[in-house]
């Protein structure tokens, strides 16, 4: 029999998925698995003492997901993993073609094929779907747990309005490997997903090509940043909005601007980022013929 932990997170989305545990655990049991529940502890690592199962099944959103990949790498692990969407925008488990119901996720998984799928890697850290910075980008880290539960991705766009009163350029100096500049920035967004809080931002970016979509925002004046970034959310083009696609990004500022990986607390400057193409074993829904 095939063995399996299931590692929730009780504190994402609005705490439905507690509920459902034993109707996940016995979807598994059907399909030959012996599956162990268990709460997550951002404190231990939840690799411990399982460095030899069939399958890591998480749920919980980006940021649930984020710990589990950066946990299985820090033990030289690479083991299946499955999501299971829980949280509030769920943007990994969306590009991978997850419901968002949990049960009907779980016989996706039961159902699926393992596909190797990209991760990025900035410093230390591993991330899943997008790592950012500037105005709106730590707004994930600051939006209560209670207000996701209550209103969903709008709590984002709420707290992410407060950014505007702060908003202040980052010099920066970007090194690819097949180009070289200088931005004065307001944002940037280095994508290996698809969306950032549920907002399809990144047009061409897939978590299979092996490579970023880097979205920078240019800082001007109040208002015609934010009459670019409006027109950019509407699907336009707006000229102080640059598009650069890479395997390999160095970023260098004098400022030590907060960075966000999966909506949590992410790697200080300098910043190496490289793709790490297929690195992720992920079972993913089978494709219908």
């Amino acid at each position: 029999m095939k063995q399996a932990v299931f590692l929730y997170n009780k504190q994402s989305g609005r705490g439905k998925i507690e509920k459902v545990v034993d109707q996940i655990v016995a979807v598994f049991a059907e399909h030959g698995y012996r599956m162990t529940p268990h709460a997550i502890d951002f404190k231990a690592n939840p690799y411990d003492g399982n460095e030899e199962i069939d399958l890591m099944v998480v749920a919980g959103g980006d940021g649930t997901v984020n710990f589990a990949v950066n946990s299985m790498c820090a033990k030289g692990l690479n083991l299946p993993l499955a999501i299971i969407p829980a949280g509030t925008a769920n943007d990994f488990a969306g590009a991978l073609g997850m419901s968002h119901d949990p049960i009907e996720a779980a016989r996706q998984i039961v159902r699926g094929t393992e596909q190797r799928v990209d991760c990025g890697r900035v410093n230390d850290r591993y991330f899943v779907n997008i790592l950012s910075f500037g105005v709106f980008t730590t707004t994930s880290q600051r939006t209560s747990d209670e207000r996701k539960h209550k209103i969903g991705k709008l709590a984002y766009l709420i707290e992410g309005a407060h950014e505007f009163r702060t908003m202040h350029a980052v010099p920066l100096k970007v090194v690819t490997e097949s180009e070289e500049f200088d931005f004065n920035s307001l944002m940037v967004l280095i994508f290996n997903g698809e969306t950032a809080g549920g907002f399809h931002l990144a047009r061409n970016s897939s978590v299979r090509d092996g490579k970023f979509e880097m979205i920078l925002l240019e800082k001007r004046n109040f208002f015609r940043s934010t009459l670019a970034m409006g027109r950019y959310l509407m699907g336009g083009t707006p000229k102080i909005v640059r598009h650069v696609q890479a395997h390999t990004i160095d970023i260098v500022s004098k400022i030590d601007e907060p960075t966000d990986v999966d909506g949590q607390p992410g790697s200080h400057f300098p910043l190496h980022i490289e793709c790490l193409a297929g690195a992720l074993r992920v079972i993913c829904p089978a494709t219908e013929s």
